[in-house]
């Protein structure tokens, strides 16, 4: 393939432009922020399980609680029943009266019973309203610095996306500039080998893969026309050849 020298050097700054495009991409793929959002969405998650479960321990606490209240309600009523039948003489029985009395007593100390249990239950319920609150003001601070990192993410983002226009926009301005053919090889090779499709030929050395050419690859170099593209015998990359080439 032939092509004037003046666009094989413009080949070189498509290569430039595209280098650029592929460091923004890789860029705005490892920017810190997405490990950070990534480790905090994580702990957000087990925070907000351990506030589930603290709520739902504390709504159980607060059924419980209510029905043992009932319980120790509907004892008290009845003990107060019993008094009032013993108060008022309405039993005489001397068996009926002794019956009472130890169903009094006996209520009296379910009574007793009955309230421990609502203390328990009230104990649990209030450390379990401290834990709701705690994990409240935890998920609340983790929440805070998600959509921190978030927009700093966003803010990153939208620069070098800004900045990849730009480059893409001049990209194809100069590609448009290089003859079609010559293009079509350059994305051929860019695209089997890992991005870079035309190199400088540097003081005999290829800047695509690196190696020096050896003296036989540079008298081939050297004796081809200056519209002939070149190609690298090692990458098999567009070999470019400038003032710089030391040939």
């Amino acid at each position: 393939m032939n092509a004037a020298p003046a666009d094989q050097i413009r080949l070189l700054d498509v290569q430039s432009l595209d280098v650029r495009l592929s460091q923004l991409a890789h860029k705005r793929k490892s920017l810190p922020e997405h490990a950070e959002i990534e480790s905090l969405n994580k702990d957000l998650s087990q925070l907000r399980d351990l506030l589930v479960a603290a709520q739902t321990e504390e709504s159980d606490c607060a059924r419980e609680q209510t029905k043992a209240e009932q319980d120790v309600d509907q004892v008290r009523q009845r003990a107060v029943r019993d008094q009032q039948r013993l108060d008022s003489g309405a039993v005489s029985s001397p068996k009926d009266l002794e019956n009472l009395q130890k169903e009094i007593v006996s209520l009296a100390k379910r009574q007793g019973d009955l309230e421990d249990v609502v203390l328990e239950v009230m104990e649990r319920r209030e450390s379990a309203q401290e834990r709701v609150a705690e994990l409240t003001e935890r998920v609340s601070s983790v929440q805070s610095k998600v959509d921190d990192a978030v927009a700093r993410r966003d803010a990153a983002t939208q620069e070098l996306d800004g900045e990849a226009s730009s480059v893409a926009k001049e990209r194809d301005l100069v590609a448009g500039s290089v003859p079609a053919d010559l293009m079509k090889l350059y994305e051929k090779i860019r695209q089997q080998q890992g991005g870079v499709g035309a190199a400088r030929l540097y003081q005999r050395r290829c800047e695509g893969c690196h190696i020096e050419l050896n003296i036989t690859e540079v008298n081939d170099v050297r004796a081809a026309a200056p519209d002939t593209v070149v190609r690298c015998e090692n990458c098999r990359r567009i070999l470019v050849r400038t003032a710089e080439s030391g040939l």
